[in-house]
């Protein structure tokens, strides 16, 4: 039969055809409804609080920042990457540490002649990298008469590189200005290449690679300690017009954390006795204080903040290694006196 009109089309079978409802998707919402509802205010709550501690964590980061100077989870993370490039190089092989050390002086050095060009002293940056990448691997196969020798010879590469500039017409360099920038390039030389070479040399020495990283340890130690202890007790001031920010008490909490630090890896690490660790921890907390007054001064002297923008959170690599430079020249010497200082000890035991 032929059904004209939309009535007629949808026919009596669809009007009275019943419609199944399946009573278990009908009831599953009803059942778990009251739980839901019961949850919401937890659920609000949890976020609330979490929201809280989200904002006291971002607050006290905030602070931490601000009172160190720096981002310090930057600092820590890029810390964290280059101490173990050092643990690495140091533990696989030595001459993995020689090219690793190596290519940080040449980096520092740049980037201290960089700053120093910055502020009108011209030191001539290719030649001074190129004494660096020369004077370290010297030192660390030849050791510290070749190091000397290097590095006198290197120096004067450098001055005459400046002499030869000077003498293209229109250069302006005057006989004060010559001395600047060759006193300059002497520094760079002595306060980079120079005491970055002792950690090269240390290591080349038998067990010399523990060494390194003991008195790496021991420099961390009192940084840490100085820090923690400035922040906490920190009131008069160290060196108010060379570094303001550093105070007696930190000074004094850095020392205690060094002589810590140190006795432990003279004990479990380099087996030498408790009494040496005093002597290290003692010895490399003033070479560190005076590695880092020293690029204060610097800094100072030039006008700037950091001495570069190249690492995250910290700065440039000389504001990371400040303390280590020095405290690396120490640690060769007192690898030295350890022998001498045990058996004038038992003479007097």
């Amino acid at each position: 039969m032929t059904h004209t009109g939309n009535d007629e089309a949808r026919g009596d079978d669809h009007i009275d055809a019943p419609r199944f409802v399946e009573p278990v998707a009908d009831a599953a919402p009803v059942a778990n409804s009251a739980p839901v509802a019961d949850a919401g205010p937890a659920a609000r709550s949890f976020e609330v609080e979490a929201a809280r501690i989200s904002a006291q964590v971002r607050r006290i980061n905030r602070e931490v920042n601000e009172r160190s100077g720096r981002n310090l989870g930057s600092a820590i993370g890029m810390a964290v990457l280059l101490g173990g490039l050092l643990l690495l190089s140091l533990l696989i092989d030595k001459r993995w540490f020689v090219l690793f050390a190596t290519a940080l002086v040449v980096v520092l050095v740049v980037e201290l002649a960089t700053a120093m060009r910055s502020s009108g002293r011209h030191v001539p940056r290719v030649p001074s990298a190129i004494v660096a990448a020369v004077v370290v691997p010297v030192a660390f196969y030849f050791g510290p008469a070749w190091q000397w020798a290097a590095l006198l010879a290197g120096l004067a590469v450098v001055v005459l590189w400046r002499l030869l500039e000077g003498l293209v017409p229109n250069s302006g360099m005057t006989g004060q200005s010559l001395a600047l920038d060759a006193s300059s390039s002497a520094f760079v030389q002595f306060y980079g290449t120079f005491l970055g070479s002792f950690t090269a040399m240390l290591a080349a020495q038998p067990l010399g690679e523990y060494w390194v990283i003991s008195f790496i340890i021991v420099v961390i130690c009192i940084d840490t300690g100085a820090y923690v202890f400035g922040m906490r007790y920190g009131r008069t001031k160290l060196a108010p017009r060379i570094s303001p920010g550093k105070t007696w008490e930190g000074i004094i909490g850095g020392g205690f954390t060094a002589v810590v630090g140190a006795v432990l890896v003279c004990v479990f690490i380099l087996e030498l006795p408790w009494w040496f660790g005093v002597i290290m921890g003692v010895a490399i907390t003033i070479t560190s204080v005076a590695g880092d007054l020293t690029e204060s001064m610097v800094k100072r002297d030039l006008k700037i903040k950091d001495m570069s923008n190249w690492l995250p959170g910290h700065g440039g690599f000389y504001d990371r290694v400040d303390s280590m430079l020095p405290s690396g020249a120490m640690a060769f010497a007192l690898y030295f006196w350890s022998t001498p200082l045990q058996h004038l000890a038992e003479r007097l035991g």
